[in-house]
């Protein structure tokens, strides 16, 4: 089967942990590589940010990241993209004008519309991830959420629009219910983990006496760090360290770090709060085996990559009760969920589960133990593969086995086909 994946800001080659680089560009770069190794060709479609990037770049075998020129090759926020998408969505058309993948699988509300208007009238099915929804983010930031207004209503039309519509939680999927979307064509499918990356057996980084709790994750407000400074007191011999953010040189002016490490000073705990910053990818795993608790409590979570990979290191997680959370943590058992924005909840059940080493131990085994059996990234490939078969279908374009396929050349993402410069 040919792949297109279409990530518009979130390219699967991005440092992670700024402001819009996170658990998008993971899923996104993971299940590629996941679906190429059963035997798939996968093509990321992401826009230029960088004049000097190749327009072709290979992420690893069977997969390549095919960078679109769409608006200045520059880094741009993603709630600024709104007006380069046209450009974007007519350079995919050219490129599939040539020869279209067999399902196209985009991510993000943007990268869904552009999607749709280029495989208009060719048949090509179109899947859609949305990794947040609009109307959740402005249900819980009302005011403070930047997205452009017409975010909501686009979204919707994509959910419409789209032959399937995978659900990274139960919770987005009531949502999309509550649309009017036919739940027959809403599946739940899971972020995963790499399993041998993510272990409990491995290197740890070099820790102290003290106990330690780290916060994983980007550096906004939404995630909820200022909760978790403001729930030390509580636990008065733990350290935090907060990763995530820009580079270590950078924290002294960036706004969100600037305004926990103030409220890390009035809170007086500043001297138990590290902020690493960016912390490189396959540096991650040891960090996490590290703490005796990984802490994730945002306001909001459409999956929570972070908290699950902790999970997989065999850490015991306390998380708040929201979105995909509520799929993968099972209180009392891999870990614990908690109201989001509430300090003193979250500090009552951090001072447990450390005073608890028999607890402790139990939620990280059986933490391990369900990753390990659910998610998976050679799992959530294989369930994204039942649904871009079940999606041709729908689209009356079922797959031909290789043998019954006509024999012409894969055009996808040659360098010099449509679409690129």
């Amino acid at each position: 089967m040919r792949i297109a994946m279409v990530s518009e800001h979130a390219s699967p080659l991005a440092a992670l942990g700024g402001e819009d680089a996170g658990g998008q560009n993971v899923h996104v770069a993971e299940l590629s590589l996941a679906l190429a190794r059963r035997g798939h060709e996968v093509v990321v479609y992401t826009r230029r940010t960088d004049g000097d990037a190749p327009e072709e770049a290979a992420l690893g075998p069977g997969v390549r990241v095919r960078h679109v020129a769409a608006g200045p090759p520059v880094e741009i926020g993603k709630d600024d993209l709104l007006p380069h998408m046209p450009e974007f969505a007519r350079r995919l058309r050219a490129a599939w004008a040539r020869d279209a993948p067999d399902v196209v699988h985009a991510h993000f509300w943007m990268s869904g519309a552009a999607a749709l208007h280029a495989a208009r009238d060719t048949g090509v099915a179109v899947v859609q991830t949305f990794h947040a929804l609009g109307v959740t983010k402005r249900r819980h930031q009302g005011a403070a959420d930047t997205s452009p207004p017409e975010r909501i209503a686009a979204e919707r039309s994509v959910a419409l629009g789209a032959a399937l519509v995978l659900a990274t939680s139960t919770e987005e999927q009531r949502e999309l219910r509550s649309w009017g979307v036919d739940p027959a064509r809403i599946r739940v499918v899971p972020c995963g983990v790499d399993p041998e990356r993510f272990t409990p057996q491995g290197p740890c980084a070099p820790r102290g006496e003290r106990p330690r709790l780290v916060s994983l994750g980007r550096l906004v407000p939404r995630k909820g760090v200022d909760t978790v400074i403001r729930a030390l007191p509580a636990v008065p011999d733990a350290e935090l360290l907060v990763a995530g953010g820009p580079d270590a040189a950078a924290l002294r002016t960036d706004p969100e770090a600037v305004r926990l490490h103030r409220i890390a000073r009035e809170t007086g705990v500043a001297d138990r709060v590290r902020f690493l910053g960016r912390v490189a990818r396959e540096d991650v795993p040891a960090l996490l085996r590290s703490a005796d608790a990984a802490v994730n409590v945002p306001w909001y979570e459409p999956f929570g990559m972070s908290t699950v990979e902790a999970m997989a290191c065999g850490v015991p997680v306390v998380a708040s009760d929201v979105g995909g959370h509520r799929d993968t943590v099972v209180h009392e058992v891999t870990g614990l969920l908690v109201p989001p924005r509430d300090p003193g909840a979250l500090g009552a059940h951090l001072r447990f589960l450390l005073g608890d080493v028999v607890a402790a131990e139990s939620y990280g085994i059986a933490g391990a133990d369900r990753v390990a059996a659910r998610f998976s990234w050679e799992a959530v490939a294989r369930g994204t593969e039942e649904c871009y078969t079940e999606a041709l279908r729908l689209a009356g374009r079922p797959l031909l086995v290789p043998e019954q396929a006509p024999s012409r050349p894969h055009a996808l993402a040659a360098p010099n086909s449509p679409g690129g410069e």
